[in-house]
């Protein structure tokens, strides 16, 4: 395999990170819902108090070969607070394309790495439930799949919720 890099993404990467992201979304079955934009991503992610972090992985071109590197991961996550354990970090997305699995391992190692650097004590993700593969790479990498061991479960709130709960 060719070599692989990982890096903190910058502004410029938000259109391959845009991407990813609608290709993550059909692989989910939910294109429907992905109704960001490239300069969202920007402004979101690059101004003076970003609302997440993200990284690339790219495939670094063979000597000699005339294209430069691909983007073909990447690992958007954000920092979180626990009342009972401190600070947190959590990993939105990963995803990588079909034809570069293997990656997505070194993404989560980074995400990692990262959370241990900024003092965090737990790294938390969330995954469909059809998602056995994905489930899997996560117990075998050592997390706890939280629905069996603790029962929790997720929820949110959006669009008119939102705003009848906030009384607008």
């Amino acid at each position: 395999m060719a070599s692989v890099r990982i890096r903190e993404a910058e502004e410029g990467d938000c259109g391959h990170i845009l991407r990813l992201i609608r290709e993550l979304a059909e692989y989910e079955k939910l294109s429907e819902q992905v109704q960001i934009s490239e300069e969202a991503l920007r402004a979101d992610g690059f101004g003076g108090n970003p609302f997440y972090h993200c990284l690339v992985a790219e495939v670094l071109p063979a000597p000699g070969e005339p294209q430069g590197p691909r983007v073909v991961g990447y690992g958007l996550y954000y920092f979180i607070y626990s009342t009972w354990k401190g600070r947190n970090v959590y990993l939105e997305d990963i995803y990588v394309t079909p034809e570069c699995q293997g990656i997505g391992s070194k993404i989560i190692k980074k995400v990692a790495q990262v959370a241990l650097d900024q003092g965090c004590s737990q790294f938390r993700l969330a995954v469909l439930d059809w998602n056995q593969r994905a489930m899997a790479l996560y117990k075998a990498l050592g997390a706890q799949d939280l629905t069996e061991t603790e029962g929790w479960h997720a929820f949110r709130f959006e669009g008119e919720a939102m705003r009848k709960l906030a009384g607008k």
